[in-house]
């Protein structure tokens, strides 16, 4: 516990160093710049494996008293719990609760009609992350291996276009990122896992802080020095580090940001760690958005969206998991005394906000709305129909952009 404790606590030193970093660089907007302003631009935020539960009710008082999975109950209750269910959502995720849900639309709040699932047959990332980004369904897609995507991804297709070349940014926590948007054929800027993040060449139409070189070297000797708890996975803390500065330098017209604690902490049966987690990557949501608002090429014109890979399970018993019946019988065989999988772990939820989004609030939805339909949804907010990538990709969601 006492390891425990120490990297959790690495980790909050880590994200406040990082912060201090970041928020001395200010980009300069030469005149030149002004002229691409009207550009519509799109940033995708994808948290990994966070539920839809905590994302609309906060923190779950049943598994917030259990000290198998909280390390100090009545602290954590202090930060996280209140009887009020609007104040238990402020102190968990304000950002998604207040701003996008006065000012955006969300999706997948299950105890009001909203609902979305994935529609893979895996219920885990790699099958789910390939979901989002094809708008299709690919059921060869049955483990969590490092094996190049066969599939083309719509970031692929729009690097390809002469408009968008050199004009998406990818940052992922997760090592197997760079395979599954297959960065061999896509020619895709990823910078994943424990990657050092490269000297950058500032957009020529901007004029950036001379000390920009010298913060990413030092955001990467703290990402070697500071150890993760996890073999394959960064902290947050870089991921989101490293894509501010590489927006802030070089302004994409698309810019990903693949987030992973939420998960991996889940995996660990840390409740604690993930409520912080969740709560972190509010933060990460908040000052994102307000950076964009702050820079004269997004804002007005950049759309930002939020989405899920997978759910969990609902209580104690499971809330750490998610498989399917299937993946339960193959791949996820040390799951294989959930005969049905994981219950839940289909169930997904989405955000967005920006100029082209709607004011809705929480979307009621007739129909489940699924995954699939991320991805002609990104596209139209890039003013492209689907059907220009993919014929087989779904249709957009309903209720998000305005007509």
């Amino acid at each position: 516990m006492i390891e425990y404790i120490t990297l959790v606590s690495m980790k909050n030193i880590t994200s406040v160093i990082l912060i201090s970093l970041l928020s001395s660089l200010a980009p300069v907007i030469s005149a030149t710049e002004l002229s691409n302003t009207e550009t519509p631009k799109l940033v995708i935020v994808t948290i990994d494996g966070l539920r839809w539960q905590e994302a609309f009710g906060g923190a779950d008082e049943k598994l917030l008293n259990n000290k198998d999975f909280v390390n100090n109950v009545e602290a954590l209750s202090d930060r996280f719990w209140h009887p009020d269910k609007q104040e238990r959502k402020n102190r968990l995720m304000p950002f998604l609760t207040n701003e996008i849900g006065k000012n955006g639309v969300l999706i997948g709040d299950r105890n009001n009609q909203s609902t979305m699932s994935l529609t893979n047959n895996q219920h885990f990332s790699f099958p789910g992350y390939n979901e989002i980004f094809t708008g299709k369904v690919d059921d060869n897609l049955t483990s969590n291996a490092k094996v190049l995507n066969p599939n083309v991804t719509f970031l692929e297709w729009l690097n390809k276009q002469a408009s968008f070349e050199n004009q998406i940014a990818i940052f992922s926590g997760w090592d197997v990122f760079p395979f599954i948007y297959n960065r061999e054929r896509s020619g895709l800027f990823i910078n994943a896992g424990f990657e050092d993040m490269p000297s950058i060449q500032a957009n020529p139409k901007t004029s950036q802080d001379k000390h920009t070189a010298t913060k990413i070297q030092v955001m990467n000797q703290l990402q070697a020095e500071i150890p993760s708890p996890w073999a394959t996975v960064r902290h947050d803390a870089f991921t989101y580090g490293f894509a501010k500065l590489y927006l802030q330098a070089m302004q994409p017209k698309v810019l990903v940001i693949n987030l992973g604690e939420t998960d991996d902490f889940a995996h660990n049966g840390k409740y604690d760690a993930y409520l912080d987690s969740a709560k972190q990557t509010d933060d990460y949501l908040r000052d994102l958005w307000a950076t964009l608002q702050n820079m004269p090429a997004y804002k007005n014109n950049t759309n930002m969206i939020i989405i899920t890979d997978h759910g969990r399970g609902n209580d104690a018993s499971d809330w750490q998991h998610h498989a399917s019946k299937q993946a339960v019988q193959n791949y996820m065989t040390t799951l294989s005394r959930f005969k049905d999988g994981i219950v839940g772990s289909e169930h997904i939820w989405f955000a967005a906000i920006g100029p082209d989004i709607k004011s809705q609030g929480l979307l009621t939805t007739a129909n489940e709305l699924t995954q699939t339909q991320f991805a002609a949804t990104a596209l139209a907010l890039l003013g492209i129909e689907v059907s220009q990538y993919d014929i087989g990709a779904a249709a957009p969601l309903k209720g998000v952009m305005h007509e």
